[in-house]
């Protein structure tokens, strides 16, 4: 059994794209529907109900549109309406949280020091406040808000190394960078910057995030339910945002194809 339905894939702007690009890799027969709503960026900066709003509006389109599952590319808005939407919808709807327990698996028992890169709305939702429990006994965890970097993306301004590394270096500056064992990317934007922080971090530093997983567990929801594309589907990616400007979808397809 096969299902040539879509797959819809949300982010508040850009930063999904990153995830799609994964989806892409690893499961290249499917086709994905990718819908950023950069006209109400960033949703980091919004309260709880203003999210839930704009996503649940999100879904519905794509419950319209035949998806077959929804990908949430965006912790923000998994942090804030995941549970409710999985209420309210059939569809199998895959959040994103930071990966944080892969960081910490990669210490091997080991004491680890984390910093959590993320929107300041994912670092105070009580999603990540129950992620962080799990862990922090054990670790030294550090919270990093980092709103400028959606900004960055949302701006076409990633090729400008200079603002991106003075940018990070500014967040970065309270920090013993030597004693750092990881940096996890908590925001689907920050997966661009993945190059940048390997310039300014020490070489033991691991830069993770949790995108490959998030792919991974769509291929598992998809192949238990027997609607995996047909294996002589061409998959490919349609492209909508709710900023309409051609700048706009000239950006979405140049950070797809980076």
């Amino acid at each position: 059994m096969a299902s040539s339905a879509p797959i819809g894939v949300f982010d508040s702007g850009l930063g999904g794209l990153s995830v799609v690009r994964q989806i892409r890799e690893d499961l290249p027969n499917e086709h994905v529907l990718y819908f950023g709503d950069s006209a109400h960026a960033p949703y980091g900066v919004k309260t709880p109900d203003e999210v839930r709003e704009l996503s649940f509006g999100i879904v519905d389109n794509f419950v319209r549109q035949g998806a077959k599952a929804i990908v949430i590319a965006c912790n923000t808005a998994t942090s804030a309406a995941v549970n409710e939407l999985r209420d309210t919808y059939d569809v199998p709807i895959i959040g994103m949280e930071p990966a944080l327990k892969v960081a910490v698996d990669r210490g091997q028992g080991q004491r680890q020091n984390i910093i959590v890169a993320a929107t300041e709305l994912t670092l105070r939702e009580r999603k990540f406040e129950q992620l962080m429990q799990r862990f922090e006994a054990d670790h030294t965890i550090h919270r990093l808000p980092c709103p400028d970097l959606v900004e960055i993306v949302e701006h076409g301004q990633l090729d400008d190394t200079a603002l991106v590394d003075a940018t990070l270096r500014r967040y970065l500056h309270d920090y013993d960078l030597d004693t750092i064992d990881a940096i996890v990317l908590g925001c689907t934007h920050f997966v661009f910057y993945r190059d940048a922080f390997q310039r300014i971090v020490p070489e033991h530093t691991a830069i993770i995030d949790g995108n490959a997983g998030t792919a991974h567990h769509l291929r598992v929801v998809l192949e238990s339910l027997g609607a995996l594309a047909p294996e002589d589907q061409q998959g490919g990616v349609s492209v909508t945002n709710s900023d309409t400007s051609a700048q706009m979808a000239n950006l979405a397809h140049k950070l797809l194809a980076r």
